[in-house]
């Protein structure tokens, strides 16, 4: 999700962004009476329902000729856009014409099995899928052992998963003369500030900035930096807000000073005249994020650019979160052998991955497809590792991800403006924020049955 976009673009690039954030609200008000609602599809027939884009639908589209031909079934494909997609499937199961198989976020996952809509496909899947060469990360965003969700049985496999990396403009670099980033050894938080004020320059002479060290969005961005300082948003068996520690309010201040302090990111005014993803677009940006959704854009960017390591806090490591979107199979699918056979071929055939990794749209499910692709493909980033570096070792989920409702943690976001803009210390706002948020995940694990 990239920053200051109007909200309807930021809504469509929000569920674009490989489930980043659940729908398990819409899904929760959804699903409430609706066990035991009948499928869209008849024994012959399975229908698949999915968001994406032309090319996703295309490669789609041929992987399924093929699982039609090989098992001598229909599949009908149902697409919508992002935008359309939780309305339409909220109105499918309502109607009780649930898809056979669809796509599902991490965060409705358990609102989707309180509900008896979605299929324990455990067993399935053991049998028949390696699961040591697919990412964990991946399988464990669709376990839910009736308390937490990384734990339990399966209850989607992944379509993908979407490491969200940190991405620089090389062109830039080179221009300022300033040393490439380690690809290795990531920067600290204070070397990454020195960095981005060297890059932060008036280049026409007219007395203002046209370029900066960076232009991040706080409700996109500041996970890598607090997890990366010891902070989290919540206690090992997420009972507990925590984000009123020292280290959170450290984190987030430093997070608002790259604004009002070291002046590296684009002015309030600057960010009304074009925001900062756009101006990344345009070469104006020296550090931004970068998804594997984006590569088919930033692809024909006029400027050179690569993957590096977030920056670091106290703990020394690199943090950030990893999306995913699920493909799940509706408790009452009148053909559930077949239909979980369609959900276990999307995420693990090898022609079927292939043909969505050349469309662009996601690194490959299958860790030997992913080792391969880093060292043949020849597009761009050059440093693809760093994908899978996140993908297997310190990529985490959306904190909203793991909690029956994501209230609580949009509560952060939703009044954290005076914070950005230099008019309240991020301590106070966190002292007063958590009870709130507290309130909010209380009512959540009361929804889901814990506690």
């Amino acid at each position: 999700m990239h920053p200051e976009r109007t909200n309807s673009t930021m809504k469509s690039r929000t569920l674009t962004l490989a489930g980043m954030v659940g729908i398990a609200a819409v899904a929760a008000a959804a699903l409430t009476g609706c066990s035991g609602g009948a499928s869209a599809g008849d024994s012959d027939t399975i229908t698949f329902m999915f968001r994406g884009s032309d090319a996703e639908k295309a490669a789609y589209t041929d992987a399924i000729k093929q699982f039609e031909k090989d098992n001598d079934v229909k599949v009908k494909i149902i697409m919508t856009t992002a935008d359309e997609y939780s309305t339409k499937l909220k109105a499918a199961i309502t109607g009780k014409q649930i898809p056979d198989v669809f796509y599902i976020d991490p965060g409705g996952v358990q609102a989707y099995v309180k509900s008896g809509i979605v299929k324990d496909i455990t067993k399935d899947v053991e049998k028949s899928v390696d699961l040591d060469n697919i990412w964990q990360y991946g399988v464990d965003s669709y376990r839910y052992d009736g308390k937490l969700m990384g734990q339990g049985s399966i209850y989607a496999m992944p379509k993908d998963i979407g490491p969200f990396s940190f991405g620089y403009n090389k062109t830039m670099f080179e221009k300022a003369g300033i040393p490439l980033p380690d690809k290795d050894k990531p920067y600290t938080m204070d070397e990454f500030v020195e960095v981005a004020k060297k890059l932060t320059q008036d280049t026409d002479g007219d007395g203002k900035a046209d370029q900066w060290g960076t232009g991040l969005n706080v409700q996109w961005n500041l996970q890598p930096f607090v997890w990366s300082n010891g902070a989290d948003w919540l206690n090992e068996d997420r009972t507990k807000v925590t984000v009123d520690t020292p280290e959170f309010a450290e984190t987030l201040q430093w997070f608002a000073d790259l604004t009002n302090v070291a002046e590296v990111t684009p002015s309030a005014g600057d960010a009304q005249t074009l925001d900062t993803y756009q101006r990344w677009m345009k070469g104006e940006i020296g550090f931004f994020p970068v998804g594997p959704w984006d590569v088919p854009t930033y692809e024909k960017l006029d400027f050179d650019w690569d993957l590096i390591p977030y920056p670091v806090g106290s703990t020394g490591e690199p943090a950030t979160w990893t999306g995913t979107l699920g493909i799940a199979v509706s408790e009452t699918t009148k053909n559930p052998d077949m239909a979980t056979e369609l959900a276990i071929y999307l995420s693990t055939d090898r022609t079927a991955q292939q043909s969505l990794v050349d469309a662009g749209v996601q690194i490959p499910n299958l860790k030997d497809m992913a080792d391969e692709w880093v060292t043949s493909s020849t597009k761009k980033p050059e440093n693809k590792q760093e994908f899978l570096d996140i993908a297997e070792d310190y990529g985490r989920a959306l904190p909203a991800n793991t909690t029956y409702s994501a209230e609580w943690y949009d509560e952060l976001f939703k009044n954290i403006q005076p914070v950005l803009d230099g008019k309240q210390t991020a301590a106070d706002y966190l002292k007063d924020v958590q009870p709130r948020m507290q309130e909010l995940l209380d009512k959540a694990n009361a929804d889901a049955g814990i506690g």
